[in-house]
């Protein structure tokens, strides 16, 4: 089996699309759609059903994406592995950050350059869940996540910070001198949140369901800056994380702090265990000891 058809195959069925899977891929669509049918061909079976407008599995499609996301993960590792061998110190590490936690990560970048210059890394940027998805499937070798981890992609989860979430909102939306507020008292309250695919959304929906309380959900957004000029314009509270409260410069605002539970923003890395290649074990040892001793670290 040609692993480069199964590789455009797998990567045309996790975008579920041709044209897109040729951009990831950065092939023409035509040359995805004859390395698939030529694929097909091999195996003499249809892999996708082409007669409707999102791209469907065919039985023998569903089995051949699931063993064939195996294979290319089982591929990755085996070069990972001989390129350590041949290379000793040089290395190609690609990681997967959320926007959300990126900012946490410059100091690491920083002093991962200084002490590593030959080691080859590309940031990838997603959201939390997707960052799982491709770190299970063998795209990735390591990434970072907010916890809750979906436990049936079965990862190995190595929690490196937490930080509290705090409330902002209009200057005046709080009791003046007020630096706490009871999670119950969101109740009924209009709030601007992230996106439901975002790992601190899943842990807060998580929370109020826990407590009994239904928040009025009045928008949402994947930027955490969008959210701040929200509820700078009165249309809700935001509920962020620590870390982003620190870079909020105006009096037009009120931030306290979530308490009773209080919701913590848990920032952990993901891998698939087993086999680090070098540039992996470099970084997780840089990131750990900046993250150790930074503000609001483990512990």
């Amino acid at each position: 089996m040609d692993i480069r058809a199964l590789r455009y195959f797998t990567e045309t069925v996790r975008l579920n699309s041709f044209s897109r899977a040729a951009d990831a891929l950065h092939v023409t669509q035509s040359t995805v759609s004859k390395m698939v049918r030529q694929l097909e061909q091999e195996l003499d079976a249809p892999l996708l059903i082409r007669d409707s407008r999102t791209l469907q599995l065919t039985d023998t499609g569903r089995v051949v994406y699931e063993q064939g996301q195996q294979i290319l993960a089982a591929m990755q590792r085996l070069h990972a592995e001989i390129r350590d061998t041949q290379a000793q110190r040089l290395g190609h590490l690609d990681i997967g950050i959320p926007p959300m936690i990126n900012i946490l990560c410059t100091p690491v970048l920083k002093a991962f350059r200084e002490r590593h210059p030959e080691i080859v890394l590309k940031l990838k940027e997603d959201t939390g869940p997707q960052i799982e998805q491709r770190v299970a499937s063998g795209e990735l070798e390591i990434g970072m996540t907010v916890l809750p981890v979906d436990p049936a992609l079965e990862l190995e989860v190595m929690p490196v910070a937490r930080y509290p979430i705090w409330a902002v909102a209009q200057a005046g939306s709080f009791q003046k001198g007020r630096v706490t507020l009871r999670c119950r008292q969101l109740d009924g309250m209009p709030l601007v949140m992230l996106n439901n695919e975002f790992g601190l959304t899943r842990s807060l929906r998580g929370t109020f369901r826990e407590i009994g309380i239904a928040p009025q959900v009045a928008a949402q957004s994947g930027q955490w800056d969008w959210l701040v000029a929200m509820a700078l314009g009165g249309m809700g509270t935001a509920l962020l994380p620590e870390p982003f409260i620190h870079r909020i410069a105006t009096d037009q605002l009120q931030a306290v702090r979530l308490t009773e539970p209080e919701v913590q923003w848990q920032v952990a890395y993901v891998t698939r265990g087993g086999y680090l290649s070098h540039a992996a074990r470099a970084w997780m040892a840089v990131s750990a000891e900046l993250f150790a001793g930074g503000p609001g670290g483990p512990g």
